[in-house]
């Protein structure tokens, strides 16, 4: 339930009005049968597999060459990190396969969405991964190419804006900026198996920028702390960047956890934590912390696409 409760939110209505009663009864079986498929020793015919950036999450912010590979996929892979208005762009003909990524499913989903695209590569089809952000920026892109490369299947990868960078620019935080940030770190507040990583040490010029750290937010400033971060470093939560509902909380590192807590979260949210937050956005001594909602209309006016995307054939599988 918690994965079509992410269907609900994440896919756009011209593609839920698609789901049938039969759509939904081989989702229940599926999930509850477990299902795996299974494959010939030899393909009987070469499929073709690309890696697709699809940035921070506007549709604006993909690159020509991503909306070309999505225009000719058979199948696209995609997960709950996909907005609906890039999903949109979607062709009628095309298929789409969402993972059933929720808390405490992470890699059951992973393994999921890499055996429906094996078996779519026998098959012969052209597909296409859809990756939030940039592939190779903690999205497991190497992991799948290796994965397809076992199987026989070269990959094929079309970078995208990493929300990592594009993410700071649209929350007007300069991530370097002259005798003030001279180095960007980008980590995750996640590693294997839900352990937290190293934290990078503290260092006056560098600007850190942690992705899928929200949800543990108050173990990873303790971290930062016990490496030298002080707790009056300017700091700043940027949620849904680039979407309208985008809202960008500036506060400090010492409060950034409190923040979180009673304002709530918005996924995908990442923390950038350094003296560049500073530079264009000072902080106010008034406020612990202060909330800006939206891009600002300069901004959404420019960030507004016009490509009429066809609703396509949803596979709840």
């Amino acid at each position: 339930m918690r994965w079509l409760s992410q269907i609900c939110e994440y896919y756009p209505l011209s593609k839920l009005v698609q789901l049938s009663s039969s759509d939904i009864l081989d989702l229940l079986d599926q999930h509850q049968t477990n299902t795996i498929l299974t494959h010939p020793t030899i393909p009987s015919q070469k499929g073709t597999m690309i890696l697709v950036g699809a940035g921070p999450g506007h549709p604006d912010l993909l690159t020509q060459a991503a909306l070309r590979a999505i225009n000719t996929a058979d199948l696209v892979l995609a997960d709950k990190l996909i907005s609906s208005e890039t999903l949109a762009l979607v062709p009628r003909r095309t298929e789409i396969y969402i993972a059933r990524k929720f808390p405490g499913n992470a890699e059951k989903a992973q393994e999921e969405l890499q055996e429906r695209g094996l078996q779519a590569l026998i098959e012969g089809k052209r597909v296409i991964r859809l990756k939030q952000g940039d592939p190779y920026i903690f999205g497991r892109g190497g992991e799948e190419v290796l994965f397809y490369k076992g199987h026989g299947y070269p990959v094929s990868v079309i970078p995208g804006l990493s929300s990592a960078l594009s993410a700071t620019a649209l929350a007007g935080i300069t991530a370097t900026h002259r005798a003030v940030a001279d180095q960007v770190v980008i980590c995750t507040g996640t590693g294997r198996r839900g352990a937290l990583p190293v934290p990078p040490e503290y260092s006056k010029f560098r600007t850190a920028v942690f992705l899928m750290a929200l949800h543990r937010v108050e173990v990873l400033i303790e971290s930062l702390v016990g490496v030298g971060w002080p707790l009056d470093i300017p700091c700043a939560v940027v949620e849904r960047a680039s979407c309208r509902d985008q809202r960008v909380i500036r506060t400090q590192l010492g409060n950034v956890a409190r923040a979180v807590e009673q304002e709530g979260s918005r996924p995908p949210g990442l923390l950038v934590v350094g003296w560049g937050c500073d530079v264009i956005h000072p902080r106010s001594s008034e406020n612990p912390w202060i909330v800006e909602e939206g891009l600002g209309q300069d901004l959404a006016d420019v960030l507004h696409h016009g490509v009429d995307g066809e609703p396509g054939h949803v596979d709840v599988a």
